[in-house]
């Protein structure tokens, strides 16, 4: 199932900071709609992605009543995203 995303990154100053884009409602709520078939524990739901030519796997976090994707730094290289760009990924979850 591809699950198209718009979103603003931002950072998340946790022990780490790290840079993720939040899902917008509509994404979020086709998400949940297969979440209980796909998380391995804590709501954390696996999924493939892809931004401009770099793909990549990583998994969803569930916050704020939402889900949160994680950007590596690897693709934020690879595509030249900074803080604040809105990007286009599309998502993979294998149902």
């Amino acid at each position: 199932m591809d699950v198209p995303v718009v979103g603003e990154v931002i950072e998340w100053r946790g022990p780490a900071p790290y840079h993720f884009v939040v899902l917008p409602d509509d994404a979020a709520s086709a998400v949940e709609s297969v979440a209980s078939r796909l998380t391995y524990g804590w709501g954390v739901i696996p999924v493939r992605g892809r931004i401009g030519g770099t793909e990549f796997t990583t998994s969803l976090f569930p916050r704020e009543g939402g889900y949160w994707l994680p950007l590596k730094d690897a693709v934020r290289r690879a595509e030249e995203i900074e803080l604040g760009d809105v990007v286009d990924v599309v998502l993979t979850l294998e149902v």
